[in-house]
């Protein structure tokens, strides 16, 4: 079977809540947002991150402190990864292996990943070891809502297998974001789960707006809560 064969036998397959949102058909791509968007999201991106870094600021210290004492190495985790139109740079999370993996090869965790630290489990479920990237949003790499961005050899690896893949990039990177509220948080040990959350992912970089933004925001503690399945 072919890759677009299993593609569309995985869209027949989708929940009620994407056929209901998402056209079966995922549109022709978009023009890039205009300029007034672009300035709105990224006073939305400042004016939620730069608060909220200063109030967790003491949480981020703590949790720093906690990860050194576990297990040797860094506090922080630094991956190369693809930003808008394929821009690299380095996202920042608190490191949550043994291992600090950015090259040609970089494997998923996986359940009872004997690479995953003791308080790196915890971090990782809980969804603390992203908080550092509040600082990838500052320095506008990143925004608060988009598509995950990957390791650069998984982008490599999906790319090849997955149409569309790399039309995730139209957009910037986000901490959270419409696959994630609905369900598709966490690794992706499968093809068919990773083509699923590539079909939110596309849409979202179709529709993207500030009211959608929003929506993804108010959703996120809402599915952190419900989906703790992450390893």
């Amino acid at each position: 079977m072919s890759v677009q064969e299993q593609f569309a036998k995985v869209r027949e397959t989708l929940p009620v809540p994407f056929a209901q949102t998402h056209p079966f058909e995922i549109p022709a791509r978009t023009a890039a947002p205009v300029n007034g968007a672009r300035i709105a999201k990224r006073l939305l991106d400042l004016l939620i991150a730069l608060p909220l870094l200063a109030v967790i600021a003491p949480l981020l210290i703590a949790v720093a402190v906690l990860v050194k004492l576990d297990s040797s190495g860094p506090a922080f985790f630094r991956q190369k990864r693809l930003g808008l139109n394929g821009k690299p740079f380095r996202i920042c999370k608190f490191r949550t292996m043994h291992v600090v993996e950015d090259g040609a090869a970089v494997a998923q965790a996986t359940p009872g990943d004997a690479r995953v630290t003791r308080i790196g489990a915890f971090l990782r479920t809980a969804s603390i070891d992203e908080l550092p990237q509040l600082l990838n949003v500052i320095a506008g790499d990143m925004s608060l809502v988009g598509p995950r961005p990957h390791a650069i050899a998984h982008d490599r690896y999906y790319t090849a297998l997955i149409p569309e893949y790399e039309q995730r990039q139209n957009v910037k990177p986000g901490i959270t974001g419409w696959a994630q509220v609905n369900g598709y948080r966490g690794g992706t040990p499968t093809l068919d789960l990773m083509q699923r959350r590539v079909e939110f992912d596309l849409w979202y970089a179709d529709h993207a707006s500030l009211p959608l933004d929003l929506l993804i925001l108010i959703r996120t503690p809402i599915a952190l809560v419900r989906n703790r399945s992450v390893y």
